[in-house]
């Protein structure tokens, strides 16, 4: 699978590492003594059949690169392995200070256990950065890398054995998901990248054990789940009570609906000990801009409280530890945590946070905008049905500090739940209208067949003031006094207690000013998403404070 080694053997490609072609690349695990480690598959020795000898002194430097920390070989594999033939195994490698600082912190939680893990397991080895970091601080204990792709287990081996690691060292080629370590008598630290892969990459058959593998052990799956939930499971499978560990994964588990499976096992299974959220800032993987969250555990244990922090720069990953206390039942008790990761700052005085003003609520999804956005579709319509709304969130962007201009939004249709309600040529034109629809598949959907009627759409009553919400720039935070409607690519902030309309336009304007992107929550691909829980707590003035501004 993946990679065709002989194309890249025949066609090298040019890099500025110095080790410049797949052929020195597998030349230089050879010399650094991958061939030493036991159990080397057939793939593996398949990829190396036409490898020369590499020169004795290009191997003595690599040698002495790896002994100081580096890896220039998984250096090489990362330049001459595309990001997108990489994306295919989620074979993204952790900056070395990122590996320390995971590896210090299994020392640390160790500390009062003279004997330390018994073996070390990274479920996706790569290059095999964790190992040799952790080979170096626990110097008795076995080190088992699991690999799916066959040049980076060699690279794995030539960077253990030039440590000095093989006689302890076991590479196994296979999926981790499929392997079955035999029992240890002491305990083992599992550490690593579990591969990023998302969901429509993966097989049925792999998404058909995840839901039943998470069913034997009490837990709801989603098959939307990537690659790194599958390896979270099966180190849950796999381990026993008293194991511990830390991966590093993409951060949106925190968050997403099939993240619910993570968050159970993080409180329960796995023994959840500390979460870490590593801003994009601090380029926790190297080919993405991506938020992450490095997550340390104990296998069986229930700490009462969690302590979870954020960061925004390699320097102050190190140590895992500390951060805002959250009690377990107030974790489980929310459908989302990256918020909880976000300290609020000293307030200046007079200063609250938006939701102790305004409740956040995204717009009402329709469940089929073609539908029941109006159009020629809908002509005939009675007025009664037809709001005014916002559609899309360029219209936000666009409007600057107010919307004003009633004409440049569409009709969103919202019909009541009890048809009785019209009668005559209204009714005629209702019945018409919901005709066209069914047959266009709007009852079939998830979100009508969860309505008390699948025609009425239930749009929210006119926000105050309207923010985008998902947009690679700040939110856009713009005053309705038109009352317009919104759906859910955007969010309505309604005020607790009445504010008088000076106060929303100056609140809504210190938003629009004061709000960054570093405030929310970025994907790959620099998109930044606030979810209404993050953006109640943006700090803002109070009522008082509002109120005595000028314009």
């Amino acid at each position: 699978m993946g990679f065709a080694f002989e194309d890249a053997l025949i066609e090298p490609a040019k890099t500025r590492c110095t080790l410049e072609t797949w052929t020195e690349v597998l030349a230089a695990a050879v010399a650094l003594g991958a061939l030493r480690c036991p159990d080397l598959s057939s793939p593996e020795m398949v990829s190396i059949r036409r490898v020369d000898d590499l020169p004795d002194c290009v191997a003595e430097h690599l040698r002495r690169e790896i002994g100081r920390g580096h890896d220039p070989l998984g250096d090489a594999f990362a330049v001459l392995r595309t990001q997108t033939e990489r994306r295919h195994l989620g074979a993204t490698y952790t900056p070395l200070a990122i590996v320390e600082a995971m590896v210090n912190w299994a020392a640390s939680f160790q500390s009062g256990s003279a004997a330390g893990p018994e073996r070390i397991v990274d479920p996706g080895v790569g290059s095999g950065r964790f190992l040799l970091a952790a080979g170096r601080k626990f110097p008795k204990a076995e080190l088992i890398g699991i690999d799916v792709d066959p040049v980076a287990a060699l690279i794995a081996r030539g960077n253990l054995a030039a440590a000095g690691f093989e006689d302890r060292s076991r590479i196994v080629l296979a999926d981790y998901r499929e392997v079955k370590l035999l029992p240890a008598t002491g305990k083992t630290l599992y550490v690593g990248n579990p591969p990023y892969v998302r969901h429509h990459l993966l097989s049925a058959k792999w998404k058909r054990w995840l839901t039943t593998e998470a069913r034997g052990l009490g837990y709801h799956a989603s098959q939307l789940a990537g690659l790194h939930v599958h390896f979270f499971l099966a180190t849950v499978l796999q381990a026993k009570a008293g194991d511990f560990g830390s991966f590093i994964t993409a951060a949106e588990w925190l968050d997403v609906n099939y993240g619910r499976l993570m968050r159970a096992m993080f409180l329960n299974g796995l023994g959840g000990q500390s979460l870490t959220v590593v801003e994009p800032t601090a380029r926790p993987f190297a080919d993405a801009a991506a938020t992450a969250v490095i997550s340390t555990f104990q296998i069986g244990s229930k700490p009462s409280s969690i302590p979870i922090r954020r960061v925004d720069h390699a320097g102050r990953i190190e140590p895992i530890e500390g951060g805002l206390l959250w009690h377990r039942d107030r974790l489980e008790s929310q459908a989302r945590w990256s918020h909880l990761t976000r300290r609020t700052k000293a307030a200046p005085p007079g200063f609250v946070e938006l939701g102790e003003l305004c409740r956040v609520h995204r717009g009402q999804v329709t469940g089929a905008n073609r539908v029941w956005i109006a159009g020629k579709h809908s002509f005939g319509l009675p007025a009664g049905v037809l709001f005014r709304s916002v559609t899309k969130a360029r219209e936000l962007f666009q409007a600057g500090r107010a919307l004003s201009d009633r004409s440049s939004l569409k009709d969103v249709i919202d019909i009541p739940v009890d048809l009785s309600v019209f009668d005559g040529e209204e009714r005629k034109a209702i019945d018409r209208f919901l005709k066209l629809a069914k047959a266009a598949g709007a009852a079939d959907g998830y979100v009508a067949a969860n309505r008390k009627a699948w025609w009425s759409v239930g749009l929210k009553a006119p926000a105050p003031i309207l923010a985008t919400y998902m947009a690679r720039r700040a939110p856009a935070f713009v005053r309705n006094p038109i009352e317009a409607r919104h759906i859910n690519i955007a969010h309505g902030l309604y005020p607790r207690d009445r504010l008088a309309p000076e106060v929303l336009d100056r609140l809504a304007i210190y938003l629009a000013d004061a709000t960054d992107v570093r405030q929310g929550r970025t994907y790959a691909g620099g998109l930044t998403k606030f979810e209404p829980r993050e953006m109640e707590r943006l700090l803002v003035p109070g009522p008082e404070l509002l109120a005595q501004a000028e314009g």
